[in-house]
């Protein structure tokens, strides 16, 4: 047997791997084509949010009010933790957090129950049309900005020519300054958050409803008439997950809800709207005062990690 027919033999032989056929790529295609993609996400990333969040952190540590000349002279020089001490220190800063604290202790709630309420409507069979309608509709008040929501927020609850003081004259009540007095403007911004932020709480539990095995709701069904019960024991865990993303995003936002508030009341009337992003807007680009706003900034972003840490370990749960 001559040596090129063994060879044949060999590579026809059941144990011998053939190679396969060799992978092609687009001419354009190269070994970093895939970080080329990449790129745009990370450069925006890292400008629009790790640069920021270091410069902040490193701001907090210096005497940096731009402002005054001899902390620019002396290139702002570190001060330590003297501006977290000033933050702690501070009574308006307390209070403006505990306003928020409020503000959250009000709008969270009211979302998550009237969001169960809803997600339950449009988890019912039936009404095809209609359940279309109104998903469409949820996804309204996402798409509209917070500024362009203080705005409607100002023409809704405007003195003389506002639609909820026409409202309330149809009932017999009489009209009232909504923005000018505290309880009303506290009341108005509650009201915007809700209407803005209830969409999205229902359609995070309508997902999860989505997620609920068929036949387990449909014995659940024959076996209870209860709603309540089917709502406790078959629905809620399913649920869960749900809720404790929306307990981290909406402590996240309201921390940070700025534009809304500004725009129809920017923190008055006195100090009835302050919400601690108000304030520390003020501190930075009022006073110029960035060193001890940054140590607000991260104080409050301290704050949305504890919050969420706990979130998930009270209410998140495992679905088996």
């Amino acid at each position: 047997m001559t040596a090129s027919a063994a060879s044949s033999q060999a590579s026809a032989s059941p144990g011998s791997a053939s190679p396969g056929p060799a992978r092609r790529h687009h001419p354009g295609y190269g070994r970093f084509t895939p970080f080329l993609f990449l790129a745009p996400a990370v450069l925006a990333l890292l400008a629009i949010g790790i640069y920021p969040t270091i410069f902040a952190v490193v701001t907090s540590f210096r005497r940096y009010n731009i402002t005054r000349r001899a902390d620019m002279q002396d290139g702002f020089p570190f001060v330590g933790l003297d501006n977290y001490l000033s933050v702690l220190r501070d009574q308006s800063f307390w209070d403006s957090l505990l306003l928020t604290g409020k503000f959250y202790l009000t709008v969270v709630p009211l979302q998550i129950l009237l969001g169960i309420l809803i997600a339950l409507m449009l988890h019912k069979p039936g009404w095809g049309l209609l359940r279309a309608v109104t998903r469409v509709s949820l996804v309204v008040p996402l798409a509209t900005t917070y500024a362009v929501v203080g705005l409607i927020g100002r023409l809704i609850f405007n003195r003389d020519f506002g639609v909820a003081n026409q409202f309330m004259g149809w009932l017999g009540i009489p009209s009232s300054d909504w923005l000018g007095n505290q309880t009303g403007a506290f009341v108005a911004i509650v009201i915007m958050d809700i209407w803005q932020w209830t969409p999205f709480v229902a359609l995070i539990f309508l997902a999860g409803l989505s997620m609920v095995p068929v036949e387990i709701e449909e014995a659940a069904r024959l076996e209870t008439k209860s709603h309540w019960a089917l709502l406790r024991h078959v629905q809620l865990p399913y649920m869960l997950p749900g809720l404790t993303a929306v307990l981290i995003l909406r402590s996240a936002d309201v921390l940070k809800l700025f534009d809304m508030v500004f725009v129809m009341t920017r923190g008055g009337p006195g100090a009835a709207t302050d919400l601690i992003s108000i304030y520390v807007q003020r501190a930075g680009f009022k006073v110029f005062d960035l060193g001890v706003a940054s140590a607000q900034a991260i104080l409050l972003l301290a704050l949305t990690i504890l919050l969420s840490r706990i979130y998930i370990r009270i209410f998140y749960r495992e679905i088996e």
